[in-house]
Parts: structure tokens; sequence; C-alpha cells
């Protein structure tokens, strides 16, 4: 699911033909198992809770937070039918049981209320401004009330040498989309589409920038906006 809307759609590293080498890639240069765990230890995930993996690409987090809670009912949805075939196979080796959904993150084919939480791996930071205001509302809305949403993506840079490595992926996922991250604005459009309790938890330094984990929560009380 990278990218948010039929016609935004973009594949996993940006083309197609990238897709079988992306978990390769991203295990080599973002500290993958070091941060990924970090966020599933972040989201404190209970037995019998319903958890989606948004933008689940390849289904490492998805298999990974069924492998530590397996008795939570995990859903995987993405909008990239070969990486959701990859996930598929990669759940049935693990011998986990994970349900994957091919769909756009603004267009969410789930009740109201329904998830207790929702994590994000590497996914916002492919989205324009506007695929991001309207994906958080959809994750606001498919969210119970007191459930939290746990986002590990691209943050502000720690320091003029993690600025610089991230030139690579602004390139290759553009500019106007890896913006708001090299800003730091992720927890402010967290806040704007409804999310209270909004914080930024550990930091990584990788060979391709700062990675940071979030983490916010829907209002107990929402007004869907």
């Amino acid at each position: 699911m990278r990218g948010s809307g039929a016609s935004n759609y973009v594949p996993a590293l940006g083309f197609r033909w990238l897709t079988p080498y992306y978990d390769v890639v991203v295990g080599l240069t973002t500290r993958e198992r070091a941060f990924k765990r970090a966020l599933i230890g972040q989201a404190d995930i209970r037995p019998g809770q319903r958890v989606l993996d948004l933008g689940c690409g390849t289904g490492t987090l998805s298999v990974w937070i069924a492998q530590s809670c397996p008795e939570a009912d995990i859903v995987g949805v993405d909008g990239d039918r070969e990486a959701l075939a990859i996930a598929k196979e990669k759940a049935e080796r693990a011998g986990v049981a994970v349900r994957f959904d091919e769909a756009m993150a603004d267009e969410l084919p789930y009740p109201d209320e329904h998830f207790d939480r929702v994590l994000a791996s590497l996914f916002f930071h492919h989205l324009s401004r506007s695929a991001k205001e309207r994906t958080i509302r959809e994750v606001c809305r498919v969210l119970r009330p007191g459930g939290r949403l746990h986002v590990a993506d691209w943050g502000r840079p720690s320091n003029a040498l993690m600025r610089m490595l991230f030139f690579p992926v602004q390139l290759l996922d553009g500019f106007s989309n890896t913006q708001d991250h090299v800003e730091g604005r992720l927890p402010e459009l967290l806040r704007s589409g409804g999310f209270v309790d909004v914080a930024e938890g550990p930091t990584f330094a990788t060979m391709l920038g700062t990675m940071a984990l979030y983490s916010a929560a829907k209002p107990l009380r929402f007004a869907a906006r």
C-alpha cells in the first residue's frame, strides 16, 4: 500500500520489479528487527484484541505480531496484490494465523470502532499530505474509543548525518511526501485528525536516516470530522 487512492498507488520501493527485493533492502538498511520489535512492545497487544497492520506490505510486522501474541486477532491490509501474496506465504511458513485484505488506506473495508490497535510501519511517508490526512481520519474511524495507533516511520533527522542519509529516501519516495517527516509534523497531523495523547517514542539511527516511533489514542468521546 505504497500510496492512498487508486490513482496514487505506488508499489513497494517505487517499482513493481523491486517488490521481491523489498524484505532484503529493508532488513539491511533500517534496523528492521530492532524498530519493529520496539513497535510491537510499545503497542502492548493483549489476548483477544483486534489488531490491524496498516500498509502491511510483505507481512513481516503482521507475522511478528502474531508470533508475539498468538491469541490476538491480526489483520494485515495493503493495496499491493503482489506484496500480499508474499505476506500470505510468509504467514503460512511461520504457521501463524493472519488474515490479509487488499484495500487502500483511506477506504478501509472495516466497520466503525472495530480494532483495538492499529500499527503502521514505514507507510505514512509514502503518502501525500492530503492522503495522510484522509488515512488518519479513516484509522480513527475504525479504532474503538480508547484504541491506539502505533507508528514507526521516518522522523525528524537527529543530526546532520541522518539528514544527509535521508536524501535517497526522498529521491525514491518523493520530496513532497517525505517533507512532513523531515520537519517532524506527523504528531501534528495525528492531532488534527482527531487523535489525543500523541507522543513520540524512541528513535533509531539507521543507514537511511532517523526512524521514529509514535503513539496516539482515539478519544473516548470521538466526534467524526
